[in-house]
Parts: structure tokens; C-alpha cells; sequence
């Protein structure tokens, strides 16, 4: 069990590092911190279920949480990936709606949970919140619209090598830059729309190409303008 300051100090470092509380002063900051309910979930371990869990807003503070649908043929969906001071439970925050993706941890990861009712709460009392709110949803929305569109109108090369480009890399010493894929890449083949056996096909085309090396879940980056090009659908 949490000790009341560790607690409070949690969701203190959660508060701090996230948009949707940003503009509030620092001592409004901290009243939200003391209302943050610390959640700590074990890799693997699904944490909220699509229509069975009462919708929260969730604020990652630690480690990898992946959301995820499954269509009813069974297929699973990624649709996105949450990291330290990533935002979830908008929308059923606003609507009163259930959750309509699962939540999946995969690494071990710690979160500030808030109850709606005391969410509403603060709401009230500080706007700013409401309409930081409406912003990431708005900014959500482009996303998943210029995704799909990517879907549409980009081939899946350009979309591996977009992805690519857009993973945290690391330098080595001799000036090599290395990705490493967050998921296995059956999620990242359903996350850009196409399925692992055409993922496979297309990283050992760029392969070919000298554009990158695949070793297991990391991918050196050897010719970046190459990637770039490539990104733009050429």
C-alpha cells in the first residue's frame, strides 16, 4: 500500500510533466497531484477491457502501455502507443461513455489515475482543464486522420520508412543511428495498416536497398535521406 506523501508525490510527478494540467499554478498543480490515484500493472497485463471497465482518465507516468481493438473476426488492431506523460480517458471523461479499446501494458508501467467524480470537480473549478481537454482530443483527431489518409494514399515502403524515421534512435560510437521497434511487429504491422507477412516482405526490400539493417527488434538506419525519399512515397 501507497504511504499517503509517496502517493501524493506520484501523482505530483505526473501532474507536473503533463499538457492538460500545464496552465494551472503550481499550487493547483498540487491539488490535482493529491487526488491521483497511483496504478502500477505488471508487462503483459491488460488493465481496462473494451465495455466491461467504467471509463477513468489515466495520466502513463512509467513504461508502455498499448490501446488496442479487436474487430469481431478476432483480428487485433493497434491503434497507438502511450508513453511517459501520454493522456487516456478523455472521451469517456466528456461522454460518460464506456471504454471502446483495451489497455495493455508492455513493460512494466505506473500510472495517476483519476475518478471522473472528482475529475468533473476540478473541471469546474478550473476551466483550463476542460480546454486542455478538447485540445488533445482535437490534436488526436488529425492524427488518426492523416494516418488514415496515409493508409490510403501511401504505400506500405513509405509508411515503414515514415515510421522508421519517426522511432527515438540512438547514436553508436562509430556514428550509426539504431531504432528499436517498441512492439512485436505483428503490432506494428497492424498499427500502419497491413499485415506481418508484408511487413517482413518490405523491411527486407529497404533491406536489399542498403536503406537499413534489421537485427531482431532493432533496425540500423543506414541511409537516412534514402528513408526520407522513401517516406514520401518515391
Amino acid at each position: 500500500m501507497n504511504r499517503p506523501h509517496e502517493h501524493h508525490h506520484h501523482g505530483e510527478s505526473c501532474v507536473a510533466r503533463v499538457p492538460l494540467f500545464s496552465r494551472l499554478s503550481h499550487d493547483q498543480q498540487d491539488e490535482v497531484a493529491s487526488l491521483a490515484r497511483p496504478v502500477r500493472v505488471g508487462r503483459g497485463e491488460t488493465f481496462v477491457w473494451a465495455g466491461r471497465d467504467t471509463a477513468k482518465l489515466f495520466v502513463v507516468h512509467e513504461g508502455l502501455v498499448k490501446v488496442g481493438r479487436t474487430a469481431e473476426d478476432g483480428r487485433e488492431v493497434t491503434l497507438r502507443l502511450l508513453g511517459p506523460g501520454d493522456v487516456e480517458g478523455e472521451v469517456g471523461f466528456l461522454t460518460g461513455a464506456r471504454p471502446e479499446n483495451d489497455y495493455m501494458a508492455l513493460e512494466s508501467s505506473t500510472m495517476c489515475v483519476f475518478d471522473h467524480s472528482m475529475l468533473t470537480e476540478l473541471v469546474h473549478r478550473y476551466p483550463d482543464i476542460g480546454v486542455a481537454m478538447l485540445h488533445s482530443l482535437a490534436t488526436r483527431l488529425q492524427e488518426t486522420e492523416r494516418r488514415l489518409a496515409a493508409r490510403t494514399l501511401v504505400d506500405v515502403s513509405a509508411r515503414i520508412a515514415s515510421y522508421l524515421l519517426d522511432l527515438p534512435a540512438t547514436r553508436s560510437l562509430d556514428g550509426a543511428l539504431t531504432v528499436r521497434l517498441p512492439v512485436s511487429k505483428k503490432d506494428v504491422a497492424t498499427y500502419l495498416g497491413t499485415i506481418p507477412e508484408t511487413l517482413s516482405r518490405r523491411l527486407a526490400a529497404l533491406e536489399r536497398e542498403g536503406l537499413i539493417d534489421v537485427r531482431g527488434a532493432e533496425v540500423d538506419l543506414l541511409d537516412l535521406e534514402g528513408l526520407e525519399r522513401r517516406s514520401g512515397g518515391s
